[in-house]
């Protein structure tokens, strides 16, 4: 046992920690307005700079926003997302790097678990996002591919993954259009996918971690283009 002795937290943590739990409980839901400051002071019961000094570290964060004159308003209810959903090249690269984790994991997964059910289900998404893609139909595309990696980590059959995915999802479904835009100079669709679902197919963990590796590779390059 440590004989370190922690520093007490400053009030405005405490608020911090109060107003996430607000946020991620559903209190204070998603596009909503946060209390004003002195209904805030009276709730906490604290002083107004520790509310102040609180909003300020949430807005950094992401999770909340304000709106000149008209109040701040809850941006998100997951940190991740609040962080990730800016949209600068950097944080997109990041995003490839924490889906390069999450899906290696879960192909390799699927691989070894997925039903011929699922590698159905697989198989009809590859098949309608490379139609949409060949057609430029790339809204239609977006949405179907984003569907179709879903589809990947819930054929891993592992329920605490496909739960952390669903934060990665949300966040895609932001930025995926970006990522797409970068790789139309390919005549074709985004390379690995068919792959991916023939390894899944196989039983073959090693290719199904290959194929990942080799789409966000491709998505990685495009970025950098």
């Amino acid at each position: 046992m440590s004989d370190l002795i922690e520093a007490p937290k400053r009030t405005s943590e405490l608020v911090v920690e109060r107003m996430e739990a607000l946020i991620r409980e559903g209190e204070w839901p998603v596009g909503s307005r946060i209390p004003a400051e002195p209904e805030l002071v009276q709730r906490f019961g604290v002083g107004r700079n520790s509310i102040r000094e609180a909003v300020r570290a949430l807005e950094h964060a992401g999770l909340l926003a304000p709106r000149r004159g008209d109040g701040t308003y809850v941006r998100s209810a997951n940190l991740f997302v609040a962080v990730m959903t800016r949209g600068a090249t950097t944080e997109l690269l990041d995003l490839l790097q924490v889906r390069r984790a999450l899906e290696t994991e879960a192909a390799s997964a699927a691989a070894s678990a997925a039903s011929p059910r699922g590698v159905r289900t697989l198989r009809g998404l590859l098949e309608s996002a490379e139609s949409a893609f060949g057609r430029g139909d790339f809204d239609q595309y977006d949405q179907i591919d984003i569907d179709f990696h879903a589809a990947v980590v819930a054929a891993s059959g592992n329920a605490l993954l496909v739960d952390i995915y669903g934060g990665v999802l949300e966040v895609m479904r932001s930025s995926h259009a970006e990522i797409t835009a970068r790789l139309r100079s390919s005549a074709t669709h985004p390379i690995g996918h068919r792959d991916l679902v023939e390894a899944i197919e196989a039983g073959d963990p090693a290719a199904a971690a290959a194929a990942v590796h080799s789409y966000l590779s491709e998505a990685e390059s495009g970025l950098l283009r």
